[in-house]
């Protein structure tokens, strides 16, 4: 039934905690692997590859290893896929059906232990759809479990976790039950002088009727958030949309009544005397920013807690708020600004947004600038950095990125150096490697002749013998260990020679195609060089990806020394800049990775297909 020509076959695991009982990452490869000894002993060891992802849930299909996996299934290495359980997999029935589809558009068989199933029958594919569908009825279950609970849990209106919101700090309450046992809840206390700031808010927002302005006001005045950071526009927005700072009365109920709340106290509680309580208010998504749920998702209760504000200012911000919506701060989207995202302040060091001008250049291009946030949002009180001209700062800066592909460049020069040493670095692995298959065969051979000995000639010392041989077998498979570690280096890290000469290709062919690139394209471009471009009212600094200088996420831009660098300016017939290609990075053979396989990959995919002819 299953195509074994190329014998590849991959074992998938998954656990969502970490642990070593049960259903184990160990335990669930062992299982794998007797099922492929029994059913096809044709497949050896080598022919085995094992992804694993521990700690990972199956909501959904972002997990490391199940994504290296697919990559090599989309490449051709493997003609089965084999797991212990189908949950596995995914929970998810739609993310679990198109993996099947994906695995028939590749032709790779699927098997799942558990249920015997496999994807050669139209039987075993109807059976593991319906098991799918029960797989996700479970998690589906669990997550009503835990939405029931919380619902018992607002009843109590304590605070159940999490970061405590401005104004209020977290204390503990402890009780004694009748058993005789000590239980701690939590409840939030009021911190008077951030209270404070929470009522200027408020009052602040009615007074201004802007968030724009709310925010230019904080940041002139030096108010800052809990963290100690300028307020921003999501910052003011949650403060403003939270209701825990509101006092619960009747007037609070009977608007969240309204709008269709779920609230899990009668109205006699809203009293007065303390704050609200909601739980399930915010959507949190790995890798995305938490968003605010509709308020019919909300769960309701009266708090533990003293109110902050009157429920009427809440409810008028509110009514404000929606009012606003249509005219609320939406980022600037330039069709022609190409250092968007890049270019920042060299003053604060914030990011420089582009500004549109009326009129034309003498290219018959619109005139357009840009301009510091920070300077934008304080109304020049925080930072007075002069606007450079986006037309001509973007020119320049794609020019200087011209130059890099030309034959003498340093780049060129770097390039073809760091080739050579990667391509040595290799060479090392590939001899330690022979050195290890030596080792590992004469270890194979002590070990036959051990074998040999017991075989022929029976004695008291065969207790001897024995641990010999467990001694060889163990020291073999760390030497096994070691070799492919070894191969997964080379594997994973190195160019071959034909990328490298497919890389090179691409990289001479870059100048000629940037200029009929469109203006998305040319971004991608940049983006793919530069880290970041620097204006410090006169000169535009260029920080090329993998500089020495640049460390954006460990050394703060006020520590850079600016005036170090030769600037680039629109009137200069020469420009220099800070760049050292992949120099620490290539010691450590990892070089290839961080040009190619960053998460600007997309952007490398681009060019090669688009411009560059290359399939």
């Amino acid at each position: 039934l299953f195509q074994l020509s190329r014998r590849k076959v991959a074992i998938y695991s998954r656990k969502s905690k970490i642990t070593g009982k049960g259903e184990s990452i160990e335990n669930q490869i062992e299982l794998c692997k007797e099922y492929l000894q029994l059913h096809f002993p044709e497949i050896t060891d080598d022919d085995i590859v094992t992804f694993e992802d521990e700690g990972y849930s199956g909501k959904n299909l972002k997990r490391p290893q199940f994504q290296s996996m697919f990559s090599q299934i989309k490449e051709g290495k493997f003609s089965i896929l084999i797991c212990y359980r189908l949950d596995r997999i995914s929970r998810n029935v739609s993310d679990f059906s198109n993996t099947i589809e994906d695995l028939k558009l590749y032709d790779v068989d699927f098997i799942s232990i558990k249920e015997n199933f496999d994807t050669s029958t139209p039987m075993g594919k109807a059976m593991m759809y319906i098991s799918s569908v029960f797989a996700e009825l479970e998690r589906d279950t669990i997550a009503e479990r835990i939405r029931d609970n919380m619902y018992e849990l607002a009843k109590t209106g304590r605070w159940l976790g999490g970061t405590t919101p401005t104004g209020y700090k977290s204390t503990p309450i402890e009780k004694i039950s009748v058993d005789g046992k000590t239980h701690t809840a939590y409840k939030l206390s009021i911190i008077n002088e951030e209270a404070d700031l929470i009522r200027l808010i408020y009052s602040k927002f009615i007074e201004l009727n802007s968030q724009s302005k709310l925010q230019t006001f904080l940041i002139n005045n030096g108010y800052k958030t809990k963290q100690g950071k300028d307020f921003r526009r999501y910052s003011i927005k949650a403060i403003l949309e939270n209701p825990v700072y509101a006092c619960a009365d009747a007037d609070m109920y009977n608007y969240l009544k309204e709008k269709g709340t779920n609230i899990c106290a009668d109205i006699s509680k809203f009293d007065g005397k303390y704050g609200v309580a909601t739980y399930n208010k915010t959507k949190q998504i790995a890798g995305q920013k938490t968003r605010l749920k509709s308020f019919s998702e909300w769960i309701v209760s009266v708090g533990k807690h003293k109110p902050i504000i009157s429920s009427a200012d809440w409810i008028k911000v509110q009514k404000l708020l929606d009012i606003n919506k249509s005219k609320a701060y939406r980022k600037p989207r330039s069709h022609t600004a190409l250092l968007s995202g890049l270019l920042r302040c060299g003053h604060c060091g914030d990011f420089m947004r582009p500004k549109m001008y009326h009129g034309l250049d003498s290219y018959g291009n619109q005139k357009y600038g840009y301009l510091c946030n920070t300077k934008a949002i304080t109304t020049s009180h925080k930072c007075k950095m002069k606007n450079p001209p986006g037309n001509i700062i973007d020119k320049a800066v794609c020019d200087e990125i011209k130059k890099l592909v030309e034959d003498e460049s340093e780049f060129m020069k770097q390039f073809h150096n760091i080739k050579t040493e990667l391509t040595a670095q290799k060479d090392d692995y590939l001899d330690s490697i022979s050195t290890l298959n030596n080792q590992i065969n004469d270890i194979d051979s002590q070990i036959n002749n051990l074998v040999s000995i017991l075989a022929t000639n029976p004695s008291s010392a065969n207790n001897y013998i024995f641990n010999q041989i467990e001694e060889l077998d163990s020291k073999k498979n760390k030497l096994i260990k070691r070799r492919e570690e070894l191969k997964g280096i080379i594997s994973n890290e190195f160019f071959s020679d034909d990328e490298f000469e497919l890389l090179r290709d691409m990289i001479r062919n870059f100048k000629m195609s940037f200029d009929y690139m469109s203006i998305e394209e040319k971004r991608a471009a940049l983006r793919m060089f530069i880290s970041k471009v620097v204006w410090d009212g006169e000169h535009c600094h260029i920080y090329f990806i993998g500089a020495p200088n640049d460390f954006p996420y460990k050394k703060k831009l006020d520590d850079l020394d600016l005036h170090s660098l030769e600037p680039l300016c629109r009137d200069s017939k020469r420009s220099s800049y800070v760049f050292t290609f992949f120099q620490k990075t290539a010691k450590r053979g990892i070089a290839r990775r961080q040009y190619r396989y960053r998460p600007r990959r997309q952007q490398y995919d681009l060019f090669r297909h688009s411009h560059l002819g290359y399939s």
